[in-house]
Protein backbone atom coordinates (compact mmCIF):
# COMPACT_ATOMS: atom_id res chain seq x y z
CA UNK A 1 0.00 0.00 0.00
CA UNK A 2 0.72 3.66 -0.34
CA UNK A 3 3.15 5.30 2.53
CA UNK A 4 0.01 7.14 3.75
CA UNK A 5 -2.05 4.18 4.19
CA UNK A 6 0.71 2.43 5.94
CA UNK A 7 1.79 5.27 8.41
CA UNK A 8 -2.16 5.37 9.13
CA UNK A 9 -2.10 1.92 10.25
CA UNK A 10 0.97 1.77 11.96
CA UNK A 11 -0.39 5.03 14.12
CA UNK A 12 -3.62 2.94 14.56
CA UNK A 13 -2.12 -0.19 15.77
CA UNK A 14 0.52 1.48 18.17
CA UNK A 15 -2.24 3.82 19.44
CA UNK A 16 -4.88 0.67 20.04
CA UNK A 17 -1.89 -1.53 21.86
CA UNK A 18 -0.34 1.16 23.85
CA UNK A 19 -3.76 2.03 25.27
CA UNK A 20 -3.58 4.80 27.91
CA UNK A 21 -0.35 3.52 29.20
CA UNK A 22 1.37 6.27 27.61
CA UNK A 23 0.72 9.86 25.63
CA UNK A 24 -1.50 8.58 22.63
CA UNK A 25 0.67 11.25 20.13
CA UNK A 26 3.67 8.86 21.09
CA UNK A 27 1.72 5.87 20.44
CA UNK A 28 0.88 7.38 17.07
CA UNK A 29 4.23 8.60 16.07
CA UNK A 30 5.98 5.29 16.88
CA UNK A 31 3.09 3.01 15.60
CA UNK A 32 4.05 5.43 11.97
CA UNK A 33 7.34 5.18 12.29
CA UNK A 34 7.25 1.78 12.79
CA UNK A 35 4.52 1.33 9.61
CA UNK A 36 6.72 3.22 7.47
CA UNK A 37 10.07 1.71 8.09
CA UNK A 38 9.69 -1.92 5.80
CA UNK A 39 9.16 0.56 2.59
CA UNK A 40 13.11 1.97 2.85
CA UNK A 41 14.24 -1.05 0.95
CA UNK A 42 13.19 1.46 -1.83
CA UNK A 43 16.22 3.07 -1.27
CA UNK A 44 18.67 -0.14 -1.71
CA UNK A 45 19.87 -0.59 -5.02
CA UNK A 46 19.53 -4.10 -6.01
CA UNK A 47 22.18 -3.86 -9.34
CA UNK A 48 19.19 -2.89 -11.77
CA UNK A 49 15.62 -2.59 -12.66
CA UNK A 50 14.24 -5.33 -12.71
CA UNK A 51 15.74 -6.70 -9.34
CA UNK A 52 14.80 -3.63 -7.94
CA UNK A 53 11.29 -4.59 -8.62
CA UNK A 54 11.33 -8.82 -7.49
CA UNK A 55 13.76 -7.50 -4.57
CA UNK A 56 11.24 -4.75 -3.36
CA UNK A 57 9.12 -6.22 -0.35
CA UNK A 58 11.49 -9.22 0.49
CA UNK A 59 13.85 -9.07 3.93
CA UNK A 60 12.26 -5.63 5.25
CA UNK A 61 8.74 -7.47 4.52
CA UNK A 62 9.66 -10.41 6.46
CA UNK A 63 7.85 -11.41 9.09
CA UNK A 64 10.65 -13.56 10.64
CA UNK A 65 13.06 -10.64 10.33
CA UNK A 66 10.65 -7.94 11.23
CA UNK A 67 9.66 -10.26 14.48
CA UNK A 68 13.85 -10.19 15.39
CA UNK A 69 14.35 -6.43 14.74
CA UNK A 70 11.21 -5.72 16.91
CA UNK A 71 13.10 -6.80 19.92
CA UNK A 72 16.13 -4.24 19.94
CA UNK A 73 13.64 -1.34 18.44
CA UNK A 74 11.39 -1.63 21.53
CA UNK A 75 14.10 -1.56 23.65
CA UNK A 76 15.43 1.31 22.46
CA UNK A 77 12.07 3.28 21.61
CA UNK A 78 11.27 2.40 25.66
CA UNK A 79 14.55 4.04 26.17
CA UNK A 80 13.89 7.18 24.47
CA UNK A 81 10.68 7.88 26.19
CA UNK A 82 11.76 6.91 29.64
CA UNK A 83 9.63 3.99 30.08
CA UNK A 84 11.46 0.94 30.25
CA UNK A 85 8.84 -0.73 32.79
CA UNK A 86 6.64 -0.64 29.33
CA UNK A 87 9.22 -2.24 27.30
CA UNK A 88 7.05 -4.84 26.86
CA UNK A 89 4.12 -3.41 25.72
CA UNK A 90 5.86 -0.78 23.56
CA UNK A 91 7.07 -4.23 22.21
CA UNK A 92 4.09 -5.36 21.27
CA UNK A 93 2.68 -2.07 19.84
CA UNK A 94 5.99 -1.52 17.66
CA UNK A 95 5.57 -5.68 16.24
CA UNK A 96 2.28 -5.11 15.12
CA UNK A 97 2.69 -2.03 13.79
CA UNK A 98 5.68 -3.59 11.77
CA UNK A 99 4.28 -6.92 10.98
CA UNK A 100 1.00 -5.53 10.06
CA UNK A 101 2.84 -3.58 7.43
CA UNK A 102 3.28 -6.72 5.27
CA UNK A 103 0.02 -8.53 5.79
CA UNK A 104 -1.63 -5.12 4.18
CA UNK A 105 1.26 -5.35 1.41
CA UNK A 106 0.04 -9.05 0.86
CA UNK A 107 -3.35 -7.93 0.06
CA UNK A 108 -2.40 -5.79 -3.11
CA UNK A 109 -1.38 -7.86 -5.92
CA UNK A 110 2.04 -6.57 -6.16
CA UNK A 111 4.34 -9.80 -4.91
CA UNK A 112 5.41 -9.49 -0.82
CA UNK A 113 8.15 -12.35 0.11
CA UNK A 114 6.62 -12.36 3.61
CA UNK A 115 7.57 -16.03 4.10
CA UNK A 116 11.55 -15.58 4.08
CA UNK A 117 13.88 -16.77 4.94
CA UNK A 118 12.48 -19.88 4.43
CA UNK A 119 10.70 -18.87 1.03
CA UNK A 120 11.19 -16.35 -1.44
CA UNK A 121 7.63 -16.64 -3.21
CA UNK A 122 5.95 -13.68 -3.36
CA UNK A 123 3.03 -14.07 -1.90
CA UNK A 124 -0.25 -11.56 -3.41
CA UNK A 125 -4.06 -11.62 -2.84
CA UNK A 126 -5.19 -8.57 -5.72
CA UNK A 127 -8.61 -7.72 -3.42
CA UNK A 128 -7.37 -3.81 -3.10
CA UNK A 129 -5.50 -1.19 -5.34
CA UNK A 130 -2.12 0.05 -3.58
CA UNK A 131 -4.21 3.75 -3.27
CA UNK A 132 -7.48 3.29 -1.70
CA UNK A 133 -9.17 6.01 0.26
CA UNK A 134 -11.78 4.25 1.36
CA UNK A 135 -9.56 2.20 3.48
CA UNK A 136 -7.09 4.92 4.72
CA UNK A 137 -10.00 7.19 5.31
CA UNK A 138 -11.26 5.73 8.55
CA UNK A 139 -8.11 4.81 9.94
CA UNK A 140 -6.97 8.96 9.73
CA UNK A 141 -10.28 9.76 11.51
CA UNK A 142 -9.91 7.32 14.06
CA UNK A 143 -6.65 8.33 15.08
CA UNK A 144 -6.73 12.10 14.60
CA UNK A 145 -10.12 11.51 16.59
CA UNK A 146 -8.13 9.78 19.57
CA UNK A 147 -5.29 12.79 19.38
CA UNK A 148 -8.30 15.35 19.23
CA UNK A 149 -9.67 14.09 22.58
CA UNK A 150 -6.74 13.69 25.22
CA UNK A 151 -7.23 13.83 27.95
CA UNK A 152 -5.83 17.27 29.47
CA UNK A 153 -5.62 16.57 33.26
CA UNK A 154 -1.84 15.85 33.72
CA UNK A 155 1.54 14.85 32.03
CA UNK A 156 1.82 12.92 29.46
CA UNK A 157 -2.08 13.73 28.00
CA UNK A 158 -3.53 10.14 27.59
CA UNK A 159 -6.02 9.18 25.26
CA UNK A 160 -9.83 10.22 26.55
CA UNK A 161 -12.20 6.65 26.72
CA UNK A 162 -13.74 7.80 23.19
CA UNK A 163 -10.40 8.02 22.09
CA UNK A 164 -10.03 5.01 22.22
CA UNK A 165 -13.08 3.91 21.06
CA UNK A 166 -12.49 5.80 17.97
CA UNK A 167 -9.11 4.48 17.52
CA UNK A 168 -10.78 1.19 17.65
CA UNK A 169 -13.40 1.67 15.34
CA UNK A 170 -11.11 2.87 12.69
CA UNK A 171 -9.37 -0.01 12.69
CA UNK A 172 -12.93 -2.36 12.44
CA UNK A 173 -13.78 -0.57 9.35
CA UNK A 174 -10.47 -0.63 7.83
CA UNK A 175 -10.51 -4.09 8.59
CA UNK A 176 -13.61 -4.71 7.44
CA UNK A 177 -12.98 -2.70 4.12
CA UNK A 178 -10.38 -5.43 3.02
CA UNK A 179 -12.50 -8.13 3.99
CA UNK A 180 -15.29 -6.60 1.49
CA UNK A 181 -12.22 -6.77 -0.89
CA UNK A 182 -11.70 -10.32 -0.45
CA UNK A 183 -15.58 -11.28 -1.22
CA UNK A 184 -16.24 -9.03 -4.47
CA UNK A 185 -12.76 -10.07 -5.71
CA UNK A 186 -14.34 -13.88 -5.48
CA UNK A 187 -17.65 -12.88 -6.73
CA UNK A 188 -15.97 -10.85 -9.98
CA UNK A 189 -13.67 -14.06 -10.42
CA UNK A 190 -16.90 -15.93 -10.38
CA UNK A 191 -18.47 -13.81 -13.14
CA UNK A 192 -14.80 -14.17 -15.18
CA UNK A 193 -15.21 -17.81 -15.40
CA UNK A 194 -18.84 -17.57 -16.56
CA UNK A 195 -18.33 -15.45 -19.06
CA UNK A 196 -14.71 -16.58 -20.51
CA UNK A 197 -16.67 -20.38 -20.59
CA UNK A 198 -19.90 -18.39 -22.29
CA UNK A 199 -17.64 -17.17 -24.71
CA UNK A 200 -15.92 -20.76 -25.65
CA UNK A 201 -12.52 -18.82 -24.23
CA UNK A 202 -9.65 -21.22 -23.43
CA UNK A 203 -8.32 -19.54 -20.23
CA UNK A 204 -4.70 -20.83 -19.04
CA UNK A 205 -4.98 -18.30 -16.35
CA UNK A 206 -7.19 -15.62 -14.96
CA UNK A 207 -6.30 -12.44 -12.01
CA UNK A 208 -9.16 -10.75 -11.05
CA UNK A 209 -7.98 -7.01 -9.25
CA UNK A 210 -9.38 -3.50 -8.69
CA UNK A 211 -8.85 -1.16 -11.16
CA UNK A 212 -7.14 2.64 -9.90
CA UNK A 213 -8.57 4.44 -6.33
CA UNK A 214 -11.66 2.43 -5.72
CA UNK A 215 -13.58 -1.69 -5.26
CA UNK A 216 -15.83 -1.34 -7.62
CA UNK A 217 -14.48 -1.45 -10.80
CA UNK A 218 -12.18 -4.92 -11.14
CA UNK A 219 -10.05 -5.37 -14.34
CA UNK A 220 -9.52 -8.99 -15.59
CA UNK A 221 -6.47 -10.14 -16.95
CA UNK A 222 -6.38 -13.48 -19.34
CA UNK A 223 -4.04 -15.17 -20.64
CA UNK A 224 -4.76 -17.14 -23.36
CA UNK A 225 -2.19 -19.09 -25.60
CA UNK A 226 -0.10 -16.25 -27.86
CA UNK A 227 -2.82 -13.87 -26.26
CA UNK A 228 -3.88 -11.89 -23.12
CA UNK A 229 -7.65 -10.22 -22.94
CA UNK A 230 -8.55 -7.49 -20.65
CA UNK A 231 -11.94 -6.90 -19.65
CA UNK A 232 -13.37 -4.95 -16.96
CA UNK A 233 -16.71 -5.54 -14.81
CA UNK A 234 -18.25 -2.78 -12.34
CA UNK A 235 -20.16 -3.67 -9.68
CA UNK A 236 -23.11 -1.42 -11.20
CA UNK A 237 -23.01 -3.09 -14.52
CA UNK A 238 -26.33 -3.79 -15.84
CA UNK A 239 -26.69 -6.83 -17.22
CA UNK A 240 -27.83 -7.03 -20.92
CA UNK A 241 -29.17 -10.21 -23.12
CA UNK A 242 -27.66 -8.85 -25.91
CA UNK A 243 -24.37 -8.61 -24.65
CA UNK A 244 -21.86 -10.25 -22.09
CA UNK A 245 -21.12 -9.93 -18.94
CA UNK A 246 -17.49 -8.93 -19.47
CA UNK A 247 -16.24 -7.77 -23.08
CA UNK A 248 -12.52 -8.44 -23.83
CA UNK A 249 -10.45 -7.07 -25.63
CA UNK A 250 -7.16 -8.86 -27.30
CA UNK A 251 -3.82 -8.29 -27.22
CA UNK A 252 -0.24 -10.18 -28.39
CA UNK A 253 1.46 -11.89 -25.98
CA UNK A 254 4.42 -12.81 -27.80
CA UNK A 255 5.18 -16.26 -27.02
CA UNK A 256 8.06 -16.27 -30.14
CA UNK A 257 9.91 -13.77 -28.07
CA UNK A 258 9.43 -15.15 -24.57
CA UNK A 259 10.59 -18.67 -25.66
CA UNK A 260 13.27 -17.13 -27.70
CA UNK A 261 15.02 -15.16 -24.40
CA UNK A 262 13.76 -18.13 -22.09
CA UNK A 263 16.22 -18.06 -19.82
CA UNK A 264 17.74 -14.80 -19.61
CA UNK A 265 17.93 -14.15 -16.07
CA UNK A 266 16.02 -10.42 -16.52
CA UNK A 267 13.32 -12.45 -18.47
CA UNK A 268 13.00 -14.96 -15.93
CA UNK A 269 12.81 -12.44 -12.87
CA UNK A 270 10.11 -10.93 -14.40
CA UNK A 271 7.98 -13.94 -15.35
CA UNK A 272 8.81 -15.73 -12.15
CA UNK A 273 7.35 -12.40 -10.45
CA UNK A 274 4.62 -11.76 -12.68
CA UNK A 275 3.58 -15.30 -12.41
CA UNK A 276 2.99 -15.84 -15.74
CA UNK A 277 1.02 -12.53 -16.01
CA UNK A 278 3.23 -11.14 -18.51
CA UNK A 279 3.96 -10.18 -21.80
CA UNK A 280 6.78 -9.38 -24.62
CA UNK A 281 6.99 -7.08 -27.74
CA UNK A 282 9.27 -5.56 -30.03
CA UNK A 283 9.95 -1.51 -29.67
CA UNK A 284 12.13 0.14 -32.05
CA UNK A 285 15.08 -1.74 -32.00
CA UNK A 286 15.00 -3.12 -28.42
CA UNK A 287 12.79 -6.15 -26.53
CA UNK A 288 10.16 -5.01 -24.20
CA UNK A 289 8.67 -7.57 -21.18
CA UNK A 290 5.46 -6.15 -19.21
CA UNK A 291 4.42 -7.23 -16.04
CA UNK A 292 0.38 -6.69 -16.88
CA UNK A 293 -0.90 -6.67 -13.43
CA UNK A 294 0.18 -3.32 -12.92
CA UNK A 295 -1.18 -0.98 -14.82
CA UNK A 296 -4.15 -0.91 -17.67
CA UNK A 297 -3.84 -0.85 -21.12
CA UNK A 298 -1.77 1.02 -23.31
CA UNK A 299 0.06 1.95 -19.55
CA UNK A 300 1.87 -0.30 -17.58
CA UNK A 301 4.08 0.72 -14.47
CA UNK A 302 6.62 -2.20 -14.78
CA UNK A 303 8.01 -2.27 -18.19
CA UNK A 304 11.60 -3.41 -18.98
CA UNK A 305 13.61 -3.23 -22.15
CA UNK A 306 15.53 -6.54 -21.74
CA UNK A 307 17.39 -7.20 -24.71
CA UNK A 308 18.39 -5.77 -28.83
CA UNK A 309 16.27 -7.20 -31.79
CA UNK A 310 18.52 -8.98 -33.73
CA UNK A 311 19.04 -12.59 -35.31
CA UNK A 312 18.72 -13.61 -32.34
CA UNK A 313 18.05 -11.24 -29.82
CA UNK A 314 21.00 -10.06 -27.68
CA UNK A 315 20.15 -9.78 -23.54
CA UNK A 316 20.93 -5.95 -22.68
CA UNK A 317 23.80 -6.29 -20.00
CA UNK A 318 21.66 -3.71 -17.68
CA UNK A 319 17.85 -3.98 -18.00
CA UNK A 320 16.13 -0.51 -18.44
CA UNK A 321 12.84 0.34 -17.29
CA UNK A 322 10.62 2.18 -19.48
CA UNK A 323 7.05 1.46 -17.66
CA UNK A 324 4.80 4.26 -18.16
CA UNK A 325 2.20 5.34 -15.97
CA UNK A 326 -1.57 6.06 -17.24
CA UNK A 327 -2.96 9.35 -18.58
CA UNK A 328 -4.65 10.52 -15.43
CA UNK A 329 -6.88 13.42 -17.74
CA UNK A 330 -8.04 11.17 -19.41
CA UNK A 331 -7.92 7.41 -17.71
CA UNK A 332 -9.89 8.97 -14.24
CA UNK A 333 -13.01 10.04 -16.05
CA UNK A 334 -12.86 6.96 -17.53
CA UNK A 335 -12.32 4.56 -14.15
CA UNK A 336 -15.44 6.88 -13.11
CA UNK A 337 -17.72 6.82 -16.13
CA UNK A 338 -17.27 3.26 -16.49
CA UNK A 339 -17.01 2.53 -12.25
CA UNK A 340 -20.85 3.51 -12.60
CA UNK A 341 -21.76 1.16 -15.04
CA UNK A 342 -21.81 3.29 -18.14
CA UNK A 343 -20.33 1.08 -21.03
CA UNK A 344 -16.83 2.49 -22.54
CA UNK A 345 -14.07 1.86 -25.52
CA UNK A 346 -11.30 0.64 -23.86
CA UNK A 347 -8.75 2.91 -22.66
CA UNK A 348 -5.77 2.84 -25.40
CA UNK A 349 -9.11 4.15 -27.92
CA UNK A 350 -11.23 6.37 -26.01
CA UNK A 351 -8.19 8.80 -24.34
CA UNK A 352 -6.77 8.29 -28.84
CA UNK A 353 -10.05 9.60 -29.17
CA UNK A 354 -10.13 12.45 -26.46
CA UNK A 355 -6.52 13.73 -27.49
CA UNK A 356 -6.10 16.96 -29.86
CA UNK A 357 -4.79 15.80 -33.11
CA UNK A 358 -1.56 17.36 -32.66
CA UNK A 359 -0.77 15.59 -30.15
CA UNK A 360 -2.05 11.90 -31.16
Amino acid sequence: MDSVSQFALGAAVGVAAMGRRTAVWKAALWGGVAGTLPDLDVLIDQGDAVRNMVLHRAESHSLFWLTLFSLPFAALVARIQGQWTLWRRWWLALWLSLVTHPLLDLMTVYGTQIALPFSNHPFAVGSVFIIDPLYTLPLLIGTGWALATREKRGAPALMSAGGVRANAVGLILSTAYLGYGLAVQQHVTRVAHATLAAQGIAAERVIVMPSAFNSVLWRVVVVAGDEYLEGFHSLLDRPSADAPVISFERYPRGNALIAELQGTAAVELVRAFSKGFHAMRVEGSRVIITDLRMGQEPAYIFSFAVAERSSPAVPLAKPEQIGARPDLGCGLPWIWRRMWGEPMPPLVRHCARSAPPSIR
